[in-house]
């Protein structure tokens, strides 16, 4: 799949175009290759003239690959064939690329011409292939027009030879525009998906803080942001705006919102300065934790050596001060295993973590947690299974995420948590996190314990 983006400034402005390599951040005389988990990806300039410079993206895609590949199953509908579109069709791949190679160019800085990537410049951007995928008319258009691009869209004939057969769903783009370079980066990194209505990842909760930093300075006043988020986030209902019955007029409030403000709520409620995020994932509620200066020691820990390495992305770690390096802190460790380094902190938060534990290790869990680092309070969220019966598109019986272990009905997760409370020495109450049905209850449940004071 590829991706071209020229820079062709006007004849009078005295601009050499290949300064266009200053921008992108990569030379216009050589070839660069890097590895991605979905094949290898190539930068290079098929020109770059003092008149007219263009940077070209390559990804070349091992579609048998993908398919054994089990990590690779966000668009099981796609991959299920060794035969598929998605070596050369423009998708969350490419999307992922262009985010990869071109990190520095979208974030606007460039320090050798910073005029330059502050300003719309000239900009041509081609995508030989694109799928629309879904009813939507005129969704290359209704996309890419609000921000500032002329579109041409040309219709792919499934065989050229037999004009009768008719047009394929598959689309050649150009945009024309004057566009700032960083911006159009992010365009591109998020329409690209949302033509596919695709991704070939699994989407979490840190796919909205993608969404959020890419969609900076252009997505909040597009007409179609709704359908755009919608489609980004793949139609993952506790992603969206919800009543997780969610309409693209929805304004309300997403339950990952209410559940981070539910756990940062009983964190204050209980006094707590020093605090360990167990199961932190990507940062969703460690970058709450560092914004809330109240929080004086911030400890994030995860079995996954690459979510911590989002989360120090997320948190900005490398470019942070001495005090706030010293204030946060991410480990590598595991749920189920005793870890000296964790002991003596005011409080734990384990936000959507245990389901994603085998029933068998629970007992490993509860030692670690409660007998061992035995902090001052515990937070545990956890879906409550029986609001399952509110989702129309989940089957019966089925879970909420594919790493679930199990999911408790609100009296499982009493009886659990009442039963820890009164091993380890710990009070324990009960919270509703978001709208709560009268028969089934709230989406998420919250536990609280508090270490009994002695009389």
């Amino acid at each position: 799949m590829l991706v071209t983006v020229t820079y062709e400034p006007e004849r009078d402005s005295g601009v050499d175009a290949t300064v266009f390599g200053y921008l992108v951040h990569k030379h216009p005389a050589k070839v660069q290759t890097f590895s991605a988990p979905v094949g290898e990806i190539q930068v290079f300039y098929p020109e770059a003239t003092p008149e007219r410079c263009t940077v070209a993206v390559l990804v070349e895609v091992d579609p048998v690959g993908l398919v054994r590949n089990k990590r690779f199953r966000g668009d099981a509908g796609s991959l299920d064939h060794y035969v598929n579109d998605r070596p050369y069709v423009a998708s969350s791949m490419l999307a992922v690329a262009i985010g990869s190679v071109f990190r520095t160019a979208m974030t606007g800085r460039s320090d050798s011409y910073p005029e330059l990537a502050a300003s719309p410049l000239p900009l041509r951007i081609e995508i030989p292939v694109v799928s629309t995928r879904g009813r939507e008319d005129e969704l290359v258009r209704r996309v890419f027009e609000p921000c500032g691009w002329t579109v041409t869209e040309n219709r792919i004939p499934l065989d050229p030879a037999f004009p009768d057969w008719g047009d394929s769903r598959y689309s050649s783009v150009t945009l024309v525009g004057r566009v700032r370079l960083a911006e159009a980066l992010r365009q591109l990194y998020v329409l690209l998906p949302v033509l596919n209505d695709a991704k070939h990842y699994w989407v979490g909760d840190d796919e909205v803080g993608k969404l959020e930093r890419a969609g900076e300075g252009w997505l909040a006043q597009h007409p179609e942001r709704d359908l755009i988020t919608r489609r980004y986030l793949v139609h993952q209902r506790s992603l969206l705006p919800q009543s997780e019955e969610t309409t693209e007029t929805s304004a309300e409030t997403p339950l990952r919102v209410h559940r981070a403000e539910a756990v940062m709520a009983a964190l204050h409620d209980v006094g707590a300065r020093r605090v360990v995020d167990m199961g932190c994932g990507p940062g969703a509620l460690l970058s709450r934790l560092a914004r809330d200066r109240s929080f004086t020691k911030i400890v994030g820990v995860d079995v996954s050596a690459r979510s911590l390495e989002t989360a120090a992305r997320v948190l900005r770690i490398d470019a942070a001060s001495d005090a706030e390096r010293e204030r946060i802190e991410l480990l590598h460790g595991s749920i189920v295993y005793r870890d000296d380094r964790l002991a003596g902190y005011d409080a734990m938060a384990l936000m959507e973590v245990v389901e994603h534990v085998d029933p068998s290790r629970l007992a490993a869990l509860e030692d670690a947690v409660f007998a061992s680092a035995h902090p001052g309070a515990v937070v545990v969220t956890t879906p409550n299974a029986e609001y399952n019966a509110l989702y129309p598109t989940l089957a019966g019986g089925a879970f909420r995420h594919d790493d679930h272990r199990f999911e408790w009905t609100r009296a499982e997760f009493r009886a659990w948590a009442g039963a820890i409370a009164e091993r380890h020495g710990y009070t324990v109450e009960y919270r509703s996190v978001g709208i709560d049905d009268p028969v089934l209850g709230p989406p998420t449940q919250l536990a609280l314990f508090r270490q009994e004071v002695p009389a």
